[in-house]
């Protein structure tokens, strides 16, 4: 097998606030530059712990709309409560993830669940935004609330855990649905550990270190930064002197025109002209 090759470090930006629950670094959003080697993840929000003091207020995000893409959200600590057009909703809480595919469109809100809310403590999420391949960007609307204990737990070397997400990788299969390639791995190691990660040639490969550090083919990479491959290459050697949490992300890219405005990634600019036609005129639904 061929390594892979690092191609960029993304030091986290100056944190800023999406609606009043979540300080967020934007690692990185729709049009940026770097797209064609992070398709077909669109844009990542990554809340890194912070503490929150108990309240009554509700903290979040209001209703507001979406259109051909999915949101898949990680709760590594706290609560958060989802609510949509199409029916769907729940609460997650540690471990858990949230897949949201808008699609065809959907109005949602997103806050920290009441009982957080008031209890307070330490939240801690990652945010993705993913691409719908184009046949499928006016399917119909989907929620998936996936329990963190339903994910299967692979060993591929001592002292290391990993949690498949969604995808397939070393014979397990990932509970959360897609409609194109996509790993999601959650993945602990303790310290002095080390293991081969080994995906499918010509397929993006995104590594965020939420804690600790790792060496990834003998690049350091420390808290908070993202690490970019080459799409070239199928091995990636993972080491950790004093243990890590990654989130690691691999899809086969899809290279088609993305076309985004706001809340809506289309293919072509006038399928978002449609979009906030369709919004204002009510057909992605509202919430009761």
């Amino acid at each position: 097998m061929s390594k892979k090759e690092l191609a960029y470090i993304i030091d986290p930006p100056p944190k800023h606030w999406v609606g009043n629950g979540f300080h967020v670094h934007t690692m990185f959003h729709p049009g940026h530059n770097l797209y064609k080697y992070t398709t077909p993840f669109l844009m990542m929000d990554f809340a890194a712990p912070k503490k929150f003091a108990p309240t009554k207020a509700k903290r979040g995000v209001g209703e507001h709309p979406h259109r051909g893409f999915e949101t898949v959200t990680f709760a590594f600590g706290g609560e958060v409560e989802h609510r949509d057009s199409s029916g769907g909703g729940g609460v997650i809480g540690k471990g858990d993830v949230q897949w949201m595919t808008a699609a065809s469109g959907v109005v949602h809100e997103e806050f920290h669940s009441q009982k957080f809310s008031e209890e307070g403590g330490v939240f801690e999420m990652v945010q993705l935004w993913v691409n719908l391949p184009s046949e499928y960007k006016m399917t119909s609307p989907r929620y998936q609330g996936v329990k963190g204990e339903t994910f299967p737990r692979i060993h591929p070397a001592q002292g290391v855990e990993l949690k498949l997400v969604s995808g397939n990788y070393l014979g397990e299969v990932g509970p959360c649905k897609t409609f194109s390639p996509i790993n999601l791995i959650q993945t602990d190691m303790e310290e002095g550990s080390n293991f081969s990660l080994s995906l499918e040639d010509k397929t993006n490969l995104l590594v965020l270190v939420r804690k600790g550090s790792v060496s990834l083919n003998g690049n350091e990479v420390n808290e908070h930064q993202l690490a970019i491959f080459h799409r070239d290459g199928q091995e990636v050697e993972v080491s950790s002197k004093v243990g890590a949490e990654l989130l690691i992300m691999n899809a086969v890219p899809i290279d088609e025109p993305v076309f985004s405005h706001g809340p809506f990634v289309m293919s072509t600019k006038e399928e978002i002209i449609q979009a906030f036609e369709d919004y204002q005129s009510g057909k992605m639904g509202h919430l009761s």
